[in-house]
């Protein structure tokens, strides 16, 4: 991965070394990627307790809900492509214990299925009963109508994946998506967690090293599709570069359908893609998406640019609510600079 910065996105970059600077987050590491060309920079630290340590290349990384559209969301239209699955099948018709047969792949892949509802002790209770409980939980009055970011739609579109293919979807993402891409350092299993930045100093579970961060994931393992995937920033590159070129990727991702993600697919135009949330920008929107541990992809098709964003925002604490507008603010000032 080449070094050295584009003058163009220099004010981006010096945002994001701000955030160290000024003890937003520990460190930083990202990537840009403009056409064939890749800048890259490490800046800060990967950790401050217990003792102080600075960021290297290649460390890697709890993407957190990254998971979703790199892995889940791959796979689901890999079943759309194959006519496996259609957007306005009911979920019902792949997971008979869930009771709302109004609710379709497409209100899953959108963030509009209006599912709501507590599940008490939620991160105590053990797989069986946190899966029993997920498919308990009712449909509001957002049913349709307003987009609500929510695991459960990632988590209820990975058992869509297994009732169909017959396999775990972690394991789907890693034989269909990951392998095939040649992301060969993401895994769902980190085997050295030296080699991963750490999360949050837990008062349960204490540091959080190559152990995924999001409870449900926790819980769930090899069943969770919203979040449990670690990666490096070169295969995050990997996989930003196969969406800019999906020709070159046709096996992993469905061309047709890739390259119409810059749409709105909500049922009543709400402004969201597939899986990707979408920023409004000329000649047509980007796509975003966050993870909850400090990490971004956005990917411009139109201008075969992409950014690739990882920090440890909730080390040594979370949630570290002022990192959000500032986060918000580097994609913004990235997408301008182009």
């Amino acid at each position: 991965m080449e070094g050295g910065e584009h003058l163009q996105d220099q004010q981006t970059v010096q945002k994001i070394h701000r955030l160290v600077d000024d003890g937003t987050v520990p460190g930083v590491s990202w990537a840009m990627i403009d056409h064939s060309t890749v800048t890259a920079g490490v800046y800060g630290n990967e950790q401050l307790i217990p003792t102080v340590a600075p960021l290297i290349e290649g460390e890697t990384y709890d993407v957190a809900s990254l998971t979703k559209v790199i892995g889940t969301l791959s796979v689901i239209l890999q079943l759309l492509a194959g006519h496996q699955l259609e957007l306005n099948n009911s979920v019902r018709e792949f997971i008979p214990e869930w009771q709302h047969p109004e609710v379709t792949i497409r209100h899953l892949l959108t963030h509009t299925s209006g599912i709501t509802g507590y599940i008490p002790n939620r991160n105590q209770l053990n797989a069986a009963d946190l899966t029993s409980a997920l498919l308990k939980l009712d449909v509001g009055e957002n049913f349709g109508i307003k987009m609500v970011y929510q695991d459960v739609n990632y988590l209820l579109l990975g058992w869509v994946a297994e009732r169909i293919l017959g396999w775990p979807i972690q394991r789907l993402i890693q034989e269909r998506v990951l392998t095939p891409l040649g992301m060969t350092d993401s895994t769902f299993h980190p085997v050295s967690p030296e080699h991963c930045v750490p999360t949050e100093n837990s008062a349960t579970r204490g540091l959080l090293r190559g152990r995924v961060h999001d409870p449900k994931a926790a819980i769930l393992g090899e069943h969770c599709g919203s979040a449990g995937l670690f990666s490096t920033k070169r295969d995050l590159v990997t996989f930003c570069r196969a969406y800019l070129n999906p020709t070159q990727a046709t096996g992993v991702l469905p061309v047709e359908w890739v390259t119409a993600l810059t749409q709105d697919w909500t049922p009543n135009q709400v402004g969201r893609s597939l899986g990707w949330a979408l920023w409004e920008s000329q000649p047509q929107p980007v796509l975003w998406q966050t993870g909850f541990t400090g990490t971004a992809l956005v990917i411009d098709p139109a201008t075969q640019r992409a950014l690739v964003f990882l920090s440890n925002r909730i080390h040594p604490d979370a949630p570290n609510l002022p990192f959000l507008a500032r986060r918000n603010d580097i994609i913004q000032s990235y997408i301008d600079e182009k």
